[in-house]
């Protein structure tokens, strides 16, 4: 493991963004209660944060925003650049190295069973807003394996409200892995399975970054793409009251079984008696979440390391997305290549398009005949990914990193008779999406999505030369000192830091 011990749990990522300066900790106790959940807010692609008490939680810790900020990521898995930090998850893509069972760990050093368990007094979950209608773990990553997941093991996160002192709802959006394990594969069955909580940063980054079922289906080892990132296994460890398996570097595991019989997610919806329509908390689109008729997950047993570290995650944010984000685009990346092999050259995830929103391709046309792949690949993206909303195309002359050039490219490239491309209208989409519901577009279930085509015809790139200017040809310094370099260049917004390195007009 070496230099990569860093990796190995969430601890020791902790320990080492705390040398790095990445670190923020909060030393007055803190409550779960809206106080957590402002405080990150508040903090929104700033430094990770360390809770260091509880407020009513004398014996549990707290973090939040590890994932908040890309370049953290990447320097985390030794890539000094964040763009470049794709191509490591493409590698652990196609080449995953398997988890190793081991027979003692760390989540087990204290075994919760029977009249022990009360999962609420024992985790500080957050109430995200005032508008929550229950206190609503989104941190949990849950795990099924082998037999209950088609030979591999499903990771994922799932949204959970514990109502008991032993049992909870657990959620599984359609169109997902889980959605098929338990409404269709094992639909009468109780599935073992145990709830993992704060991970090893690779583990957690596989569970976020589902969507792509064409590249990552149902029945591969997840884990084994997360030990590929890290460069080392997963540790596994059998679960001590289920036919299951735990990480066993996860500062915490709940375990037990998600059962055939289903329930409201909050008692207000129960009484309601409506789907889709009382308030639960905010779901990754930015808008308030509604409560939903879900499985029972029935609690067995409660594991966890000594003085344990709750991980605090916020679906809609910074930590909750870009934790995704660069194994998506890898996902995406490979999609794409495996259509038309070697014409996309890079792919970008901006935040405005969130988890199941959409990506940005940047294409090479290498001859003429190359002309109309790139919307083969912008429909196919539509079409493998249920519910995603925006696939744009670009040359290789656009930033992909900067949505100004990605609109300027849109608003002089794309004419929208004919670059842009619906998806199929009346198909189904996601979750949570507000403007799916079929009573407002009258079509029967999701619109399709859009492409857009924001190329140049190969045949007609003469016509969109750009200009260049020489920004690349003088040196500031024959005319300006180093301090006034510097202050004039700390001036610059984004866009013209593009515009400036590249000398476009």
């Amino acid at each position: 493991m070496g230099e990569k011990k860093h990796l190995a749990d969430m601890r020791s990522t902790i320990e080492y963004l705390q040398k790095e300066g990445e670190l923020l900790v909060a030393k007055e106790p803190t409550d779960p209660i809206l106080e957590m959940a402002g405080i990150q807010v508040a903090l929104e692609e700033g430094p990770a944060i360390f809770f260091e008490k509880v407020k009513g939680y004398p014996n549990m810790r707290s973090v939040g925003n590890i994932f908040a900020r890309r370049d953290r990521i990447a320097k985390l898995f030794g890539v000094d650049d964040w763009k470049q930090f794709k191509w490591k998850c493409l590698e652990a893509l196609r080449k995953p190295l398997p988890p190793k069972v081991v027979d003692k760990a760390p989540c087990q050093d204290v075994v919760m069973t029977g009249k022990d368990i009360d999962i609420l007094s024992f985790l500080p979950v957050l109430k995200h807003t005032a508008r929550d209608g229950a206190r609503v773990m989104g941190s949990g990553n849950v795990l099924i394996c082998d037999q209950w997941a088609r030979g591999g093991k499903e990771f994922s996160y799932k949204r959970m409200h514990f109502r008991g002192k032993d049992w909870g709802s657990i959620t599984s959006s359609p169109a997902t892995h889980t959605e098929a394990i338990v409404f269709m594969d094992h639909r009468g069955k109780d599935i073992p399975m145990t709830i993992n909580i704060c991970n090893p940063p690779a583990a957690m980054m596989m569970a976020a970054a589902g969507g792509v079922h064409s590249v990552v289906p149902l029945g591969t080892d997840e884990l084994a793409i997360a030990g590929a990132m890290q460069g080392f296994p997963v540790d596994i460890v059998k679960a001590k009251t289920v036919d299951a398996y735990a990480v066993a570097n996860a500062e915490i595991v709940v375990e037990g079984y998600w059962t055939k019989e289903t329930i409201w997610e909050t008692e207000e919806a129960e009484k309601d008696g409506r789907q889709d329509v009382v308030p639960f908390f905010p779901e990754w689109t930015g808008y308030l979440g509604k409560t939903w008729k879900s499985r029972k997950f029935q609690i067995t047993a409660i594991t966890h390391r000594k003085d344990p570290i709750f991980y605090n995650q916020l679906a809609a944010s910074y930590d909750g997305e870009f934790n995704s984000f660069d194994l998506r685009e890898a996902m995406f990346y490979e999609l794409a290549d495996r259509l038309v092999p070697g014409m996309v050259i890079d792919t970008h995830c901006p935040f405005a398009l969130r988890f199941w929103g959409g990506v940005i391709y940047q294409v090479k046309k290498r001859r003429p005949r190359d002309e109309g792949y790139q919307r083969n690949i912008l429909v196919n993206t539509l079409g493998a990914c249920p519910g995603i909303r925006l696939v744009i195309a670009v040359d290789e002359d656009v930033d992909i990193y900067s949505m100004d050039d990605v609109m300027w490219a849109i608003m002089s490239r794309a004419e929208p008779a004919v670059d842009f491309l619906r998806g199929a209208t009346g198909s189904r989409g996601v979750a949570a999406q507000p403007g799916e519901e079929a009573t407002r577009l009258d079509i029967g279930g999701f619109g399709g999505g859009l492409g857009i085509d924001a190329t140049v015809h190969f045949m007609e790139k003469w016509r969109y030369e750009r200009a260049h200017y020489p920004s690349d040809m003088v040196d500031l310094k024959k005319w300006f000192s180093d301090k006034e370099i510097k202050a004039a260049l700390a001036q610059q917004g984004d866009y013209a830091r593009s515009m400036a390195r590249f000398g476009w007009g």
